[in-house]
């Protein structure tokens, strides 16, 4: 199936690992231009350059208000236009109610929640009908997930960020979407399961809830969100679509 993605750009946040870069990965298989960002100036030059002629990388924090004006900018003096954004931001720290610091909780809001604000309101204000931006949030925003606090604070935030955003966009042509992760094979997950103290024991737990009985792969994931964020998905907005092996029972 041609999802229509050839030479079409996106601003891809978080693309220098984990989901974000297995997003970036099948855009550009798929023919699509991204412009990547992260923190780590080293680690998005290496996913960029590992990503081929079709990406650029751009050092830059989620948190920093002039992020959404350099990464848009990019975009357009590199490849010449911008047709999405996927918003993928790197989990909060860890922790329960009593253990979590108003230091973390500013910094999280600041860099998952503002931060994608941010970005999501210069890319509507520069996009043009068939634009879409996207959202890489959590199951957690139907259901909390143990040990993760400060996430279950605001993932489901930010779903009602978008669908309002959907809303208001809609009648430009301009779509909105959510993607809803739980157990992918991401070093993330990893680290999470390994703070029960039995990083493997915690996995076939995990797995057994999963009526697929395994964890996704990050290219699964790369490929739901290449096809939301493609002209192929053109009458799909204000969904937030889990890509949990089924492990969400509700409707």
């Amino acid at each position: 199936m041609d999802l229509g993605l050839k030479d079409r750009v996106y601003v891809v946040t978080g693309g220098s690992r984990g989901l974000g870069h297995a997003s970036a990965r099948a855009l550009v298989a798929d023919g699509a231009k991204v412009v990547v960002s992260s923190r780590d100036e080293k680690a998005v030059a290496e996913a960029a350059e590992a990503l081929g002629p079709g990406a650029v990388g751009v050092a830059v924090d989620n948190a920093d208000p002039a992020a959404p004006d350099r990464l848009i900018g990019e975009a357009r003096s590199r490849f010449g236009r911008l047709d999405g954004v996927l918003i993928s931001v790197g989990g909060p720290a860890p922790g329960y109610v009593a253990d979590n610091t108003d230091e973390q909780w500013r910094a999280a809001f600041e860099s998952v929640f503002l931060g994608a604000v941010r970005l999501a309101r210069a890319a509507a204000a520069t996009l043009t009908e068939g634009g879409v931006i996207g959202f890489v949030l959590s199951g957690s925003v139907h259901e909390p997930i143990p040990g993760l606090t400060i996430s279950n604070g605001l993932r489901p935030g930010l779903a009602g960020f978008a669908k309002s955003l959907a809303d208001e966009l809609g009648p430009r042509g301009i779509r909105v979407v959510g993607l809803l992760p739980a157990r992918i094979d991401t070093d993330r997950v990893r680290e999470l399961d390994a703070l029960s103290g039995d990083a493997a024991a915690a996995r076939a737990a995990n797995e057994a809830r999963i009526p697929l009985r395994r964890y996704g792969t990050p290219e699964e994931f790369g490929a739901t969100a290449a096809f939301l964020l493609s002209p192929a998905a053109s009458y799909l907005t204000g969904v937030m679509l889990p890509v949990d092996g089924g492990a969400r029972h509700g409707f």
